[in-house]
């Protein structure tokens, strides 16, 4: 398991990697400065999560997210200052995975990441594989693939789980504290601005309206339901 850290702080950076040593003596990590070097190291390792700071010098974190996720759905977990509560939701609307605070536990950054790894491979045993939503929407879980229109939608590893959490109770209301404890962890279950930022992706990913909705229904104070599907087998 190879981790792309990027952070321009040489000493929270050389920590994470002590870190990452000692509790996952399997992990390879690989560090950058800059997001210049980080998207050449990504090309060239091909990382299996990034665990990417906000404030870097020259190239914005946000930009290096921005530019991965044009390429990958390689799982992102960002770093970002205690508070700063829009840059968690900026880094959330361009495809981040998760975020931790700064100044973090070194132990709690390693589980948060082992956590959104595991996320990313994992779907409800229980779930259709084979889902036609309607004519515009069709929905493959086995294969991780959803189709829009006839055209492939790429979906994040957190929004993949999340649709296919909501596609498996199609037709039900879904707590919002459920979905984050579904997707992220019971650890989540408070946060649900993340939640509203991942819905708010996925519905635009799926060609979806939330003021005209044909998908993703939102009910107010309480959660989201999906609607059910032509096909589901």
């Amino acid at each position: 398991m190879k981790v792309l850290v990027v952070d321009d702080e040489a000493d929270v950076a050389e920590v994470i990697t002590l870190t990452f040593k000692m509790q996952w003596p399997a992990s390879e990590v690989i560090s950058a400065s800059d997001g210049e070097t980080a998207l050449k190291l990504f090309a060239d390792e091909r990382p299996d999560v990034v665990l990417l700071d906000v404030g870097l010098p020259s190239m914005s974190g946000f930009e290096v997210c921005e530019r991965l996720r044009q390429v990958s759905d390689v799982p992102i977990l960002m770093l970002t200052v205690m508070g700063e509560e829009m840059h968690r939701v900026r880094g959330l609307e361009l495809g981040a995975d998760d975020y931790i605070a700064k100044p973090f536990s070194p132990l709690e950054l390693v589980a948060r990441t082992r956590a959104v790894l595991r996320r990313a491979q994992m779907l409800p045993m229980s779930a259709p594989t084979h889902i036609v939503v309607d004519d515009d929407l069709t929905i493959e879980l086995g294969e991780r693939q959803v189709v829009v229109k006839g055209q492939p939608a790429k979906l994040t590893p957190t929004e993949f789980r999340l649709l296919s959490h909501l596609v498996s109770n199609a037709g039900n209301v879904l707590p919002h504290e459920a979905l984050l404890a579904k997707a992220w962890g019971h650890q989540s279950q408070d946060d649900v601005s993340m939640l509203k930022v991942h819905i708010a992706r996925l519905r635009e990913k799926l060609g979806d309206d939330a003021h005209n909705p044909r998908y993703i229904f939102t009910e107010w104070g309480i959660g989201y339901r999906f609607a059910r599907p032509r096909v589901a087998v």
